[in-house]
């Protein structure tokens, strides 16, 4: 295959300074797969957690490609592909190496582009979206509860508080309050993190009710503590990333870290549910910043920072 693609790789485990982008030369899919011309590719914390400092750290994984999650086009398909042909308009996760100009993925991890989100915004609905799903998979959430989301403004908040509300919850949502408008605009209650945060809980409870779920994507000491004070199940309270103190807190964690439940079966079969709401218009991917493939590493300080409102999106 005469075609030449660019991806970006960690050279070294650091910071973003290790990010260098390097030419590749792409092969005909194999059975199974597509070669995708990808179009956007999102930018997620797992990313630059890969190539981080740390011990224990192999530099036998180096360099390590980076990027889970894509939108695209199919180019070429490889033998025993069931579903695509070339030039239809997919997203995909999980992928390995998503920051490049092109890339073979597997049938299996595609689904097409609702029509409803454009290029980045389609790359950034899956990770975030089926994490999202099984945080309220696992707290059982459904029709009459109220649920309080820590971060509510952010990547898997801002889905959790989509999902909660189509599954008919009463939605809590923490954030600063430049997000407040937006956690309105998505039918959720905002209050505002920091001091003093469990009597801003209370208050919003006069108008709901008692919170009967919390979900936690912040993983601070004060979104913990808060959610065990307010909810009385704690098998009802999950965390994304406070894996450090769940177990002391009988509470349930989720994903990669530490003794969490990855949920792997929950997140695969949710992912072509999400894209049929996204078709219908039920879900909205806020999209904050794209940058150009090179600028990777910008993209990865911006990410570290926490500031973003919204997805980060590389554009190839």
């Amino acid at each position: 295959m005469s075609v030449t693609s660019r991806a970006v790789v960690a050279t070294a485990f650091g910071g973003p300074e290790v990010l260098r982008t390097v030419e590749t030369a792409p092969t005909d899919p194999g059975p199974g797969n597509v070669l995708l011309e990808v179009r956007a590719a999102a930018v997620n914390p797992i990313d630059w957690k890969m190539y981080a400092a740390g011990p224990g750290n192999d530099p036998a994984r180096l360099p390590i490609r980076l990027g889970l999650e894509v939108a695209g086009v199919v180019t070429a398909v490889g033998p025993s592909v069931r579903w695509l042909a070339p030039g239809d308009e997919v997203i995909a996760w999980r992928v390995t190496g998503g920051y490049a100009s092109h890339l073979e993925v597997s049938e299996q991890v595609t689904c097409r582009r609702p029509r409803t989100l454009d290029w980045p915004a389609a790359s950034g609905l899956l990770l975030a979206g089926t994490t999202a799903v099984h945080t309220l998979s696992a707290t059982g959430t459904h029709d009459g509860d109220v649920v309080l989301v820590h971060g509510g403004s952010g990547g898997v908040g801002r889905m959790a508080v989509q999902l909660a509300g189509l599954r008919g919850a009463q939605v809590v949502a923490t954030g600063s309050p430049a997000t407040h408008d937006d956690l309105r605009a998505l039918g959720a209650i905002p209050v505002a993190h920091g001091p003093g945060l469990l009597d801003r809980v209370r208050e919003a409870e006069r108008t709901t009710g008692p919170v009967t779920v919390a979900i936690d994507t912040v993983g601070s000491d004060e979104a913990l503590d808060v959610s065990v004070a307010v909810v009385a199940d704690r098998h009802r309270v999950a965390t994304i990333a406070g894996f450090g103190r769940a177990a002391e807190l009988g509470i349930t964690a989720l994903g990669g870290g530490p003794g969490a439940d990855p949920g792997t079966a929950v997140r695969e079969a949710a992912r072509a549910q999400l894209a049929e709401l996204a078709a219908d218009g039920s879900l909205d991917v806020r999209v904050a910043r794209t940058f150009p493939l090179d600028d990777a590493a910008e993209a990865h300080r911006e990410s570290r920072d926490g500031h973003a409102r919204g997805k980060l999106v590389l554009i190839p």
